[in-house]
């Protein structure tokens, strides 16, 4: 029989002399009952101010009501108030445990991701032996980009617990992002998804694609049957359900078709605005940083980036950012950018997919070589046109190869998805 789980001591000494009436406020709490609960804690919490238990009680009603008024200032108390209870004396260690967890969790829900790390650090610091701290930790490094610290966590755990799954998937995803596939992909397959995880998925099926490795559809499909992804092919994490769902469109199936003929009419000032950035002596065009190229030289100018308007660099190409005014599906796409992209000869992108479903993406063709530039989304390739525009949804699987004799020019907006409501669109979070 499986151990049940013991239940966590959350009581000292003192507290058991005052259960009664911690229990009757915890009573309103679990009704929902959450002002009246707030209330009858901080009364216990001014009369017994030595208390672990009613200021932890006071926390959670705090965080019940942030939820609630849906108030990050309210979560912020609730926040101070759990890191209050860990300074009392006798405060038993469940406890200590259960407060600095929430607070953690509520301090990278509210974007504090160095005070989350913080509160991580001082949880590994208390209680060194239990390797899933350890592990929060390592998501705390991850979320602030600190991949060199979470990988010496994710080591010290692997050397307390070789077997630790949560821990070999992370070990695994740190190496992939440096870059060595081979080695990340058995941490990758033996490290057990946790809580089932569609970035496990995701990133096994990458590793193995880019290893040439045709078992990543075996993966992709795994993930596909668990309900991580809406296909095989279309296989975002950050998703809205039910939009409709197609690899290529055409402009009268999204609506968008006032966008798609400015770009089209005006494809040559957009054309001319972009080379004249190329050819200025200290680029703007920056080179394509998330790990997507096999080889070769691709490189971007971007304009708008999640919904925010990069002034600079609208300076150098007025005619096209004027013209894109006009239009917010584009400009107001939090899930997208706008940008120029520029990719040299002898390029190779490996398959990927977008992070979203809520967009569609826009290609204009403004200078494409003859032949030898091609793009395939899911199973269809196609080619770009000069002053043409493609309409793609980068949530499916896509790929493109560059061995022309020239260099590829050209001009990308995001659009917002469109089935997405005005309230979709003013509430998503940006990606």
């Amino acid at each position: 029989l499986a151990k049940k789980k013991k239940k966590p001591k959350l009581l000292n000494k003192f507290d058991k002399t005052i259960k009664a009436e911690l229990d009757a406020a915890e009573k309103l709490r679990k009704k929902g009952k959450v002002e009246e609960a707030l209330s009858a804690f901080e009364t216990l919490v001014n009369q017994y101010p030595q208390s672990p238990r009613a200021r932890y009680g006071k926390a959670q009603s705090e965080d019940d009501l942030a939820e609630k008024m849906r108030s990050n200032e309210m979560l912020q108390k609730a926040i101070n108030t759990y890191d209050e209870v860990v300074s009392l004396p006798n405060v038993p260690s469940d406890l200590i445990k259960l407060s600095l967890k929430r607070e953690a969790d509520r301090q990278q829900f509210l974007g504090r991701m160095r005070g989350s790390l913080v509160t991580l650090q001082k949880l590994v610091q208390l209680f060194p032996s239990d390797t899933s701290f350890k592990n929060d930790l390592g998501v705390g490094y991850l979320l602030i980009g600190d991949n060199s610290n979470a990988k010496k966590v994710y080591e010290e755990v692997l050397s307390l617990a070789p077997n630790d799954g949560f821990a070999k998937v992370h070990y695994g995803f740190i190496l992939k992002a440096e870059n060595k596939i081979a080695e990340s992909i058995p941490y990758l397959k033996s490290g057990d998804p946790g809580t089932n995880d569609g970035r496990f998925y995701f990133h096994l099926g990458d590793a193995l694609q880019r290893m040439g490795d045709k078992e990543a559809y075996k993966w992709y499909e795994l993930g596909y049957q668990r309900g991580h992804f809406a296909s095989v092919w279309q296989r975002s994490l950050y998703n809205v359900k039910g939009l409709k769902a197609q690899p290529w469109w055409t402009a009268r199936e999204t609506g968008y078709t006032e966008l798609v003929k400015s770009l089209e009419k005006n494809w040559k000032i957009i054309r001319d605005e972009g080379l004249a950035v190329m050819d200025k002596k200290r680029s703007l065009f920056l080179p394509e940083d998330e790990n997507l190229r096999e080889k070769g030289d691709w490189s971007q100018f971007t304009l708008w980036q999640q919904g925010r308007k990069n002034e600079n660099a609208c300076k150098s190409v007025p005619k096209t950012c004027a013209l894109l005014e006009r239009f917010p599906e584009a400009t107001g796409c939090r899930r997208g950018q706008i940008k120029y992209s520029i990719m040299h000869p002898g390029t190779h992108v490996w398959p990927h997919t977008g992070p979203t479903n809520c967009r569609l993406r826009m290609h204009l063709g403004l200078v494409i070589p003859k032949e030898g530039c091609k793009i395939r989304c899911a199973q269809e390739n196609r080619t770009w046109e000069e002053g043409k525009v493609l309409i793609f949804d980068d949530s499916f699987e896509h790929e493109v190869w560059q061995d022309a004799e020239n260099y590829r020019l050209i001009f990308i907006v995001d659009v917002w998805h469109p089935e997405l409501t005005a309230q979709q669109r003013r509430t998503l979070p940006a990606i």
